[in-house]
């Protein structure tokens, strides 16, 4: 993400964390929680938002005492997981799993039923991350160099598939376009995981994915592997070069992860999920 986006993303997390404490709440129930707690994630299984959730949810649900159920809803760029967390009551039961595009960039991209900033109020930073530039083993081409020069041959030849318009995935893809001066074809899907999918089975040949979910396709030779997307490598991709060391300039795209609840939530609900 370049640095102007993420200095919006930081500023629009600080705005949401300041009205958060500055709004008047209810008292949490002393014995929360009482039944299993939803973590709403705005995309399908199989991409990195989902990973993550499947890692955090067993270890929340043994510390807190009751299940926490990972509840896919995929769609729209991520707003319906959205929409439905804002929607829900403000009871700690129904967490959203926040991503950074999701809550700064789809207000801007949708016109949206509800209010992202006054409907929501954040927990805390989950993680962050880059992404990996992967392509079908049958593109000719194996390095950035090679495929922008088989793209600048054939215009429109190749399909990169994204998790939805206005996600990382999507903008990263429109970024190497820009950059580059070539033409892909932007092909969106429900989440990062239908969209490596879709590459696995040819149906699209780029796609700028999760690096965790990725890598062991790249193994295994059903994908290649070109580069990562951060300002430094990847410590789990060392081998990888980053697009800025192939002469993209100042490209580093990376995301974020966080909790988000209901405006209105109790502090102590609050408090309760970030300890």
């Amino acid at each position: 993400m370049p640095r102007r986006s993420r200095r919006i993303a930081t500023v629009a997390l600080t705005a949401l964390t300041i009205g958060t404490f500055s709004q008047t709440m209810a008292a949490a129930p002393a014995d929360y929680p009482l039944r299993p707690i939803r973590l709403l994630v705005p995309f399908a299984p199989g991409g990195g938002a989902d990973a993550l959730a499947r890692i955090l949810t067993p270890k929340l649900s043994e510390s807190m005492g009751q299940q926490w159920v990972v509840d896919n809803r995929g769609g729209a760029g991520g707003n319906i997981a959205a929409e439905t967390v804002a929607r829900a009551a403000p009871d700690g039961y129904s967490v959203f799993m926040g991503f950074s595009t999701v809550l700064t960039a789809n207000p801007t991209l949708y016109k949206l039923p509800f209010d992202m900033e006054k409907d929501l109020q954040p927990v805390t930073l989950l993680a962050t991350a880059q992404y990996i530039l992967v392509m079908h083993p049958s593109v000719q081409a194996n390095n950035v160099k090679e495929l922008v020069a088989l793209l600048k041959a054939k215009p429109r030849s190749l399909n990169c598939a994204s998790a939805g318009v206005g996600s990382p995935l999507h903008l990263a893809c429109e970024l190497f376009q820009k950059r580059a001066g070539v033409e892909l074809v932007h092909i969106p899907y429900k989440g990062g995981g239908p969209a490596a999918a879709a590459v696995l089975a040819g149906e699209a040949q780029v796609l700028f994915g999760s690096v965790a979910s990725s890598l062991p396709h790249v193994k295994s030779g059903r994908l290649k592997a070109l580069a990562t997307t951060g300002a430094r490598r990847s410590k789990v991709a060392p081998d990888l070069p980053t697009m800025i060391e192939v002469g993209f300039k100042d490209f580093d795209v990376s995301t974020w992860y966080s909790f988000v609840v209901p405006r209105g939530t109790a502090a102590a609900i609050v408090s309760r999920v970030h300890d």
